[in-house]
């Protein structure tokens, strides 16, 4: 197939890349570089060194004999240049990552607000656009997020998508309908996830597109097989209090001999998936489009749910690392259920990683071959999500002073 992958730079994109070209798929690799940008905002940089995405690109080819093109292209702000790669490439599937995906960094303050809401919306709506007028046959598969539902389950498993109801007429006539499950999104990037569902809704609607659309969990771990063949392929590891995933936090964390940190009681509970499995995942989403004029196919992409302080003692009885609680910078319930149907990617053939398996060890390993790199004050999560939060987190430090 012809692939195009937007955010192939990224943490979930370069692996995906990599995956989908060692398949025999033809790629080409479409990001704005943004992240490497925030980066440089942020003054973090990840755990693992990255290079550049010239010598990536030129590792892939020497290492796999299969090349990668790369296209320098801001999907949300050059609509003019997007339609000429579609115009002119004619992809059998687009994968899009192009997204600001961080919910701490999109409540960092009113400018990364505006900016997630700016880049991740126009992005998105812009590539329905081209699709809708120049390759409506184009299969696309979007990386969304479990988040978009909150985290406040009621004890029963979250559908993959789509919920039957019955609302009753004037008359008290009862009537059967399929609504999109509602979405309870926790922070601005949430949000961005939430109305990309209802543009996926419209377009797949009004002009016959092919959508996937792929609810994910929390992404653990680093490499694939792929990343492995070469250092200068070496995925992402970001372990920030911005980008870091609670998991590579307490990694950090636990390799540089700092106590774990985890906000509030830990009674929060999240849906996990190891990298491995994403790209895996990402593979049998493409491999299985809706049909044009079909509703938007909605997947949910995790393994396993845990709370956070069941993780915490996970990481600790393998690293001897001790646990602190901090206060909870971000507006959601101190305690919560979560359960979730994975039941479509079980039944394409994914037998996922969990978290207990050993390849828990490999991201241990990783995180203390690179601990001189750890900049310790970046790894405090310091985004609050209001006025409250803001205020619990300057008496802590207070105190802590």
């Amino acid at each position: 197939m012809k692939i195009l992958v937007f955010g192939g730079d990224g943490f979930c994109g370069w692996p995906t890349a990599l995956h989908l070209s060692s398949q025999g798929h033809n790629v080409i690799i479409v990001d704005n570089l943004s992240r490497r940008t925030i980066d440089t905002e942020l003054g973090v940089q990840s755990l693992t060194p990255i290079a550049n995405i010239q010598d990536r690109i030129e590792a892939w080819q020497d290492v796999s004999g299969r090349s990668i093109r790369f296209v320098l292209l801001d999907i949300a702000r050059e609509a003019d240049r997007l339609n000429e790669l579609i115009v002119g490439y004619k992809p059998d599937a687009v994968v899009h990552f192009a997204e600001q995906r961080a919910a701490p960094y999109s409540m960092r303050g009113p400018s990364e607000k505006r900016y997630t809401v700016d880049n991740n919306v126009s992005g998105t709506h812009n590539l329905l656009v081209a699709l809708a007028h120049h390759s409506p046959d184009t299969h696309l598969v979007h990386l969304g997020t479990m988040g978009v539902y909150g985290y406040s389950g009621n004890g029963f498993s979250i559908p993959e998508g789509y919920l039957d109801v019955e609302v009753r007429d004037d008359h008290g006539q009862p009537h059967s309908r399929e609504v999109l499950f509602p979405t309870k999104p926790g922070s601005v990037y949430h949000l961005t996830k939430s109305l990309d569902q209802l543009l996926f809704q419209f377009y797949a609607q009004n002009d016959s597109l092919k959508i996937t659309d792929l609810h994910q969990g929390i992404v653990w771990g680093t490499q694939t097989e792929e990343t492995k063949m070469d250092p200068r392929l070496v995925n992402r590891f970001d372990y920030d209090g911005e980008y870091g995933t609670v998991l590579n936090r307490f990694l950090v964390e636990a390799a540089v001999g700092h106590p774990l940190t985890v906000h509030g009681t830990g009674g929060q509970t999240r849906a996990f998936i190891n990298i491995r499995d994403t790209v895996r995942c990402i593979e049998l989403a493409i491999n299985a489009p809706p049909k044009n004029g079909e509703k938007v196919k909605i997947l949910n992409q995790i393994a396993e749910t845990l709370t956070v302080i069941d993780l915490a003692k996970l990481v600790a009885d393998r690293t001897g690392a001790e646990i602190t609680h901090v206060p909870n910078p971000r507006a959601e319930a101190a305690e919560n259920e979560l359960v979730v149907s994975n039941a479509t990617f079980r039944s394409l053939g994914l037998d996922p990683i969990l978290l207990d398996s050993d390849r828990l060890e490999g991201t241990i390993a990783l995180s203390k071959a690179h601990s001189d790199r750890v900049d310790f004050a970046m790894i405090p999560a310091r985004s609050t999500w209001n006025a409250e939060r803001e205020m619990e987190l300057s008496e802590s430090d207070r105190e802590a002073a």
